[in-house]
């Protein structure tokens, strides 16, 4: 029973990776963009885990808490380079 959740779950996951794309290429502004960034990042380690879970290891687990952590730095990022123009001041 566990393999037909995992399986509509990646399934969901894949498709909402495909609508962020969507608005990743066609957003009307450049916070739209942002936004869509950030989701296929929560998105990404929603795919790790799941696959942890299927392969029933914690190595995924890992890997997606610095994939987490490197994505809400570089959304950070990059919405003080919009605000501001630049990163480092």
């Amino acid at each position: 029973m566990i393999e037909y959740a995992l399986n509509f779950a990646f399934v969901c996951a894949g498709l909402s990776l495909l609508i962020n794309l969507w608005r990743l290429s066609f957003g009307p502004t450049i916070a739209d963009r942002i936004l869509a960034v950030d989701t296929m990042a929560i998105n990404g380690i929603a795919l790790l885990v799941l696959y942890g879970i299927g392969r029933a290891t914690s190595m995924y687990f890992e890997a997606a808490l610095l994939f987490a952590m490197v994505g809400f730095v570089s959304t950070v990022a990059y919405c003080k380079f919009v605000l501001r123009g630049d990163i480092i001041e």
